[in-house]
């Protein structure tokens, strides 16, 4: 359950774009390749585009080859929330942002240690935040 309550995470999705909207809230996926996250290498953080919480940082973030930002971990242990998905003919692992409940993506068992996940995330519900003195 997200930490917000209803009519706040109500009042956040107002002045969403649809297409985030679509992502976080229906759970859409965008195509791969598309977001300009992938070619991202600045230090920083990747915070929740619904809700600002940090859900992601540089320093678990790798190229994956898969077409979206991929993660090896999140940024903390409450950052994300998971639950199983069925849409496919296999089961797949969700992941939710915790504060607001906002869809991220899905986590794969195939990425590198120390964790051996992968986070692969849908860009677009990601907001970049540099370091300070990144440019």
């Amino acid at each position: 359950m997200p930490r917000l309550s209803e009519d706040a995470i109500a009042k956040l999705r107002e002045g969403l774009p649809q297409d985030v909207e679509q992502i976080a809230f229906f759970e859409g996926t965008e195509a791969p390749g598309c977001s300009p996250l992938n070619a991202e290498k600045r230090d920083g953080t990747y915070n929740c585009a619904v809700c600002s919480e940090v859900l992601f940082t540089s320093a678990q973030k790798y190229e994956s080859g898969s077409g979206w930002p991929s993660f090896w971990a999140p940024a903390n242990d409450q950052a994300l929330e998971t639950k199983r998905d069925f849409k496919l003919i296999m089961p797949r692992t969700e992941f939710h942002c915790a504060n607001c409940g906002a869809h991220g993506g899905h986590v794969f068992n195939d990425g590198p240690e120390p964790t051996g996940l992968r986070y692969c995330v849908n860009g677009i519900v990601l907001d970049f935040h540099p370091n300070e003195g990144e440019h």
